[in-house]
């Protein structure tokens, strides 16, 4: 399924199977997640610098052809690919283990072809075994909600109560997690989105109630998911001094001013960016001893229109993923 420049929907297109270089492994994908991400490329909100795209970054899928160097993987090896698919590994940050903020980044779906398709190629480096114990649909969200979410908890330190700030896909894998290690989960939501709700207290969330609700007890923390942001300041009124909020993604409404005292007590409000390898080999080994459950609704490949636009009109029940192999 591409992306044509102009286009604001995909179409599906026969291509040559693409080649795998040295340091590379070609992937026969089995399933690809719907990102909200996925949504700002096809509707033209991040600018793409080479059409034609194939987009898609939650890559299920295993491996059929290896390039030369490539020593840890192997044909018919079951992966994940996910959104950052290659750094430079010499600037500050890809030595200072902080890969996510590399200047030379590339990022898979975006900048080269991602996983709407029955093949891909990616860095092998980049490239991570999925766990047992998932099938293909049920893993393609571990690969960016998951790994998003997991990177945001981390940025939370020991924070015992936590309240989320949206309540989907990243949201609901990262509950498990939290409940898992005995900390309690405080779940927000639009008002009056009963769905979201019954999802947040079916995977262990203590509290659920609206987004400009005060919860029962205050927060040591909050990760705001949703990309809005007036969410920063209602979120600090929740936080206990010393508490941090982590505001997730790169897109955001932008943020109202506030009275300055929301951020006394040495609160903090930090933003998290993409992922590292670090945070998806933790990730991945910590999923199936929680062990993580994931929902998801599936389409057919040559359905990726309708399911970019159920996840544009939050219609789609659970993670959206792309079915590419029977």
């Amino acid at each position: 399924m591409v992306l044509q420049a102009g286009a604001r929907e995909l179409q599906m297109l026969e291509r040559e199977e693409p080649v795998v270089l040295p340091g590379d492994v070609l992937v026969h994908v089995r399933a690809c997640g719907v990102c909200r991400t996925d949504l700002r490329i096809v509707d033209g909100e991040l600018p793409v610098a080479d059409f034609p795209l194939v987009p898609g970054h939650e890559i299920v899928g295993v491996v059929e052809d290896i390039g030369d160097g490539v020593t840890d993987l192997f044909p018919g090896d079951r992966v994940g690919i996910p959104w950052l698919g290659s750094t430079c590994g010499v600037c500050a940050y890809c030595k200072g283990g902080r890969e996510s903020l590399c200047p030379e980044a590339r990022f898979t779906g975006y900048q080269s072809d991602g996983g709407y398709a029955e093949y891909v190629v990616a860095d092998a480096r980049y490239v991570f075994k999925i766990p047992e114990g998932y099938s293909d649909a049920d893993a393609a969200p571990l690969l960016c909600a998951g790994l998003i979410g997991y990177r945001a908890y981390r940025m939370i330190g020991e924070a015992r109560r936590i309240g989320l700030y949206g309540f989907g896909a990243a949201a609901h894998i990262i509950t498990q997690v939290a409940v898992h290690q005995d900390r309690q989960v405080f779940a927000f939501t639009s008002p009056g989105d009963s769905g979201a709700q019954l999802l947040a207290l079916a995977v262990g969330a203590k509290w659920c109630g609206a987004s400009t609700e005060a919860p029962p007890e205050p927060l040591d923390a909050a990760i705001i998911f949703a990309p809005v942001g007036a969410l920063v300041p209602e979120a600090l009124s929740r936080v206990a001094p010393g508490g941090t909020v982590v505001c997730v993604g790169d897109h955001m409404t932008d943020i109202p001013s506030f009275p300055s005292s929301l951020l006394s007590g040495e609160r903090t409000v930090r933003s998290v960016a993409n992922l590292t390898r670090r945070d998806a080999l933790e990730f991945l080994e910590l999923a199936p001893t929680v062990p993580i459950k994931t929902r998801v609704q599936s389409y057919w490949l040559g359905d990726a229109n309708k399911a970019l636009s159920d996840v544009r009109e939050g219609r789609a029940k659970g993670a959206a993923v792309l079915i590419i192999e029977p």
